[in-house]
């Protein structure tokens, strides 16, 4: 679907300042269809040689029935086809008729009034609205109506909408939460029921009518700032914990304020939640908080222990729990911080480096480094993956850098592999492979211990690459069928967990490749296959 610049810039020669004018105007048509009963089409005219009109702005109201049920923008149509158009372009007057409605068989009101720029014509906004609409107005849609009229003549005049105008939230009052009009002193004219109930939030009990916002007690409402600057004031108004939200667009004839619409809504209910969520949203850093101290103090039991025993099997078992939960709870101290369950993944990966590094020995030590963006995931997400990639830093830090051992392909928790001889070492290798036997180059001595981890996103699939220049896999290994702990922690978390695929394979060193998606919908669908 086109927007209306695109519209604009596709079919029209209009500058980009006109651009701007008519985003304005159609931005602020909901408040002029609603007042109007009417379906609002915005017409600017085509570029081609044929001429006509082309519909870049389309608008129904929220207090009536729509006359248009399909979407018009786009839509071209010509002088022949719409001749209250090119009349009031011409005449740069309203013009009002009556026109057939072809998809409802009958036919409708219309008002053409050109949109008036810097002295310029430069559309045309039509009102259109079934014939039965306004036969029976009564007070509030005779006020509704005349509030329209004279916005419709700022339209002509040039003066609507306002060159300088606030952004429109999704809690800015539309005309059906409440309407009040002023006169040229501030004054109240007119206010609707809903405009009633919503100054009954507010303790004002009394009659209104005659009197000013105010006299009513409201002494900090926008109004005389609107009046004074000649444009719309948006102000949220508190009494206890009651909030109103007040709007105040002021009514212009030659320059000068003649009055003005205000529109209220009701917001206590809006501003009740959003107090829930920030309480709930403060919770939940504190729940992450917790869990990271918790996580914290675990690793640290488990690191005081495993300094108590001598350097063996049970030793390093406990060293490997204690680096397990301390990734974890890196993931958590990042999701303390902020008030979202998303975590950026690139800040939990800088900690996860330096563990790597931290276990590189002394006679070798690696490099580890990384590139790339993972953009931002949820906790159910970040969480394994972190575990995974820790685990695969730390593997290859550990092992890569020492000649490979073991026969028939079994390797002490060796660096990742898609099973098989590497491709790059030849036939030789190949058949060694065939025989059974370890085939797997040392380390390169000459050059410096890497390991580097490149990830990359891609919509909501993100690829990861652990990359280490060590010695590589030993022939016919197979990470479906290895018994290393961490790789098979590393396989569960990619291929359950997260519901992705992973290889290994030599190149040069060890590679590990995973993809796994990180929107739950892929890993439901992933899951289920």
């Amino acid at each position: 679907m086109a927007t209306l610049a695109e519209l604009l810039r596709g079919r029209t020669l209009a500058p980009e300042a006109v651009v701007e004018h008519l985003q304005r105007l159609v931005g602020s048509c909901g408040i002029l269809s609603d007042l109007s009963f009417s379906d609002l089409l915005l017409f600017v005219p085509i570029s081609a040689p044929q001429g006509g009109f082309v519909v870049v702005g389309q608008v129904r109201p929220t207090t009536s029935q729509t006359l248009h049920l399909e979407d018009l923008l786009g839509r071209e149509v010509g002088d022949n086809e719409r001749p209250l158009l090119a009349r009031a372009w011409s005449l740069g007057s309203v013009v009002e008729g009556e026109v057939p409605v072809a998809a409802r068989s009958e036919r409708a009101r219309v008002v053409c009034i050109p949109v008036r720029m810097r002295g310029d014509i430069v559309a045309v906004l039509t009102r259109e609205a079934p014939l039965i609409v306004g036969r029976r107005a009564g007070e509030l849609e005779r006020v509704y109506v005349g509030v329209f009229d004279r916005m419709a003549r700022m339209v002509v005049a040039g003066t609507f909408p306002f060159p300088v105008d606030e952004p429109l939230s999704s809690e800015a009052p539309r005309v059906g939460d409440g309407v009040m009009t002023l006169d040229g002193s501030g004054r109240i004219e007119f206010s609707s029921p809903n405009a009633v109930n919503a100054l009954h939030r507010l303790g004002i009990y009394r009659g209104i009518l005659g009197a000013s916002l105010a006299e009513l007690g409201l002494e900090h409402t926008p109004v005389p700032a609107a009046f004074h600057q000649h444009e719309p004031v948006s102000e949220e108004l508190e009494l206890g914990d009651v909030a109103v939200f007040v709007r105040c667009i002021p009514l212009l004839d030659q320059g000068k304020v003649t009055g003005a619409l205000v529109l209220v809504r009701d917001v206590t209910d809006l501003r009740r939640r959003d107090r829930l969520l920030l309480g709930k949203d403060v919770a939940i850093r504190e729940v992450h908080h917790r869990v990271k101290n918790n996580l914290q103090t675990i690793s640290s039991l488990l690191r005081l222990q495993a300094r108590r025993l001598p350097k063996g099997d049970g030793r390093h078992a406990l060293e490997e729990a204690e680096r397990r939960v301390r990734s974890i709870a890196v993931v958590h101290e990042i999701l303390s911080r902020d008030t979202t369950d998303e975590v950026h993944f690139n800040d939990i990966l800088p900690s996860l480096v330096r563990m790597a590094e931290d276990l590189s020995g002394a006679a070798t030590p690696a490099q580890v480094t990384w590139s790339g963006e993972a953009g931002e995931m949820g906790a159910q997400v970040a969480t394994p993956l972190a575990v995974a990639l820790n685990e695969l830093m730390q593997n290859a830090v550990e092992h890569a850098f020492v000649a490979p051992t073991g026969h028939g392909g079994e390797h002490p928790d060796p660096g990742p592999s898609n099973g098989g001889a590497p491709p790059h070492q030849g036939a030789e290798a190949h058949r060694g492979a065939e025989a059974g036997t370890t085939v797997a180059h040392g380390p390169d001595q000459s050059r410096e211990p890497r390991v580097h981890v490149s990830l990359s996103r891609t919509g909501d699939q993100l690829a990861v690459e652990v990359r280490d220049n060590g010695s590589g896999l030993p022939a016919g290994f197979s990470i479906e069928g290895t018994t290393s702990l961490g790789l098979s922690i590393v396989r569960g978390l990619v291929n359950s967990q997260l519901g992705g695929t992973i290889k290994m394979y030599n190149d040069r060193g060890t590679v590990v490749q995973f993809v796994v998606p990180v929107s739950h919908s892929d890993r439901d669908e992933l899951a289920r296959i």
